[in-house]
């Protein structure tokens, strides 16, 4: 098994933060930077270059953290080789997912894969459909779960559940408006958005382009990375309409604090995919999650 002080490493070159490696990593701060010290005692020299808050490689450093890649996947064949005369999914699964598929989707199949496969060691990296392409373009996760119409041809995506963008707005005493709100009255509120780069909004500009509407066009209150802000931030602004999934809004919409609101022709279907790179095969716990997600997803 590779050296644990490798995985720390590369966890802070991936994210050239030492808070971030331990929040990864579940470790506190200076175990991260007591790890790293060893390493440099070690090899001799230093691999990361700090000044105030800003980390980045050395040479040294960029040059150990091919090497430690290139370990990591030996070892993870290694381990898919040696489980596989048994049919036995084992090694290191790095997934990632967006915003609302990391919140509000994976998480309730976790336990029962982790209970079918314990020998799987799992991870879930949490970003926008951007930034989780990116990730499986830099080989820093297995296996990509987003949303979103923009589709990079250097990775495959695979169709795995339907999902709606709806219209929210804090829960009024009237209750939801009987009738589908005109598209102009809906746009002519403070719009709470998720941030560039992240599904939720994709899917909402392309639905206004065939209103000849574009986002820049509106009234934005305010851009938000995640739709738990955009949710609270919502219970706080009467005056302001939001967008997100409606699978982020049933225990808000239950309880009275928030309530949906149907807009006139404005159709936000879309589907979540499982997406990894484009003509390599997935390894083996990578393939039996990938069949797991489905299986569930299929009885849901």
């Amino acid at each position: 098994m590779p050296d644990f002080r490798l995985r720390v490493f590369q966890s802070v070159a991936r994210h050239l933060s030492f808070t971030k490696a331990a929040q990864e990593l579940f470790v506190t701060q200076p175990a991260i930077t007591k790890h790293i010290r060893e390493l440099e005692r070690s090899y001799g020299q230093r691999l990361f270059e700090r000044r105030g808050n800003r980390v980045s490689l050395t040479e040294a450093g960029r040059l150990l953290l091919v090497h430690a890649d290139a370990v990591e996947v030996l070892h993870q064949q290694l381990t898919d080789q040696l489980h596989g005369l048994h049919a036995e999914a084992a090694g290191r699964l790095r997934l990632g997912a967006s915003t609302t598929l990391a919140q509000y989707v994976l998480p309730p199949i976790l336990p029962g894969f982790q209970a079918r496969y314990p020998h799987v060691e799992l991870t879930l990296y949490n970003g926008n459909s951007e930034q989780i392409a990116e990730a499986l373009l830099h080989g820093h996760i297995d296996l990509g779960f987003v949303e979103g119409q923009v589709k990079n041809r250097d990775l495959h995506y695979e169709p795995l559940l339907d999902d709606e963008v709806v219209a929210v707005r804090r829960a009024t005493d009237a209750g939801p408006p009987s009738e589908p709100m005109p598209l102009t009255e809906a746009l002519h509120h403070p719009l709470v958005l998720r941030e560039r780069g992240s599904g939720t909004l994709e899917v909402l500009e392309f639905a206004l382009r065939a209103h000849k509407a574009k986002i820049s066009d509106l009234q934005v209150a305010l851009y938000l990375d995640n739709t738990e802000a955009i949710k609270s931030y919502l219970e706080a602004a009467a005056s302001c309409l939001g967008f997100v999934s409606k699978r982020a809004l049933y225990k808000e919409v239950a309880a009275g604090r928030l309530e949906i609101v149907a807009v006139e022709n404005l159709s936000l279907t879309r589907q979540f995919e499982a997406v990894w790179l484009q003509g390599q095969p997935l390894a083996l716990p990578a393939r039996r999650f990938l069949l797991y997600a489905q299986q569930e997803f299929t009885i849901e």
